[in-house]
């Protein structure tokens, strides 16, 4: 899944379970159980962007030391070439910790509403 898809996707269910804490006639029981397992795969995917950020920017760093150490512009290429690749990475983690923060919050909000 691409991240205009994932961030799609992510933005409905959010929207969806909003829709559903607003109307009583909702298991929020079951609302509960699926949050959780949502929630489970959305830290699943932030943890995995968080590390194709990190090294990215190891990268990015590596790139920059070996073009001041060899003065060698292709070195310099490739480490602008990492941080424009880096950039839409960080703003994706970026939605993507929000997201989940924002999960948090309104799977405390279920909470409060459930029975059991």
């Amino acid at each position: 899944m691409g991240a205009i898809a994932l961030k799609k996707y992510f933005s409905e269910y959010i929207a969806s379970v909003i829709a559903a804490l607003e109307n009583e006639n909702t298991d929020f029981r079951a609302l509960k159980k699926e949050m959780l397992t949502k929630i489970a795969f959305m830290q699943h995917e932030r943890l995995i962007h968080l590390l194709v950020t990190i090294l990215f920017a190891v990268l990015m760093f590596l790139c920059l030391i070996g073009f001041f150490v060899s003065e060698n512009i292709g070195i310099l290429a490739a480490a602008v070439l990492m941080l424009v690749l880096l950039v839409p990475y960080i703003a994706h983690y970026y939605f993507l910790e929000n997201g989940v923060q924002m999960l948090y919050s309104i799977y405390d909000r279920v909470c409060e509403k459930s029975t059991d």
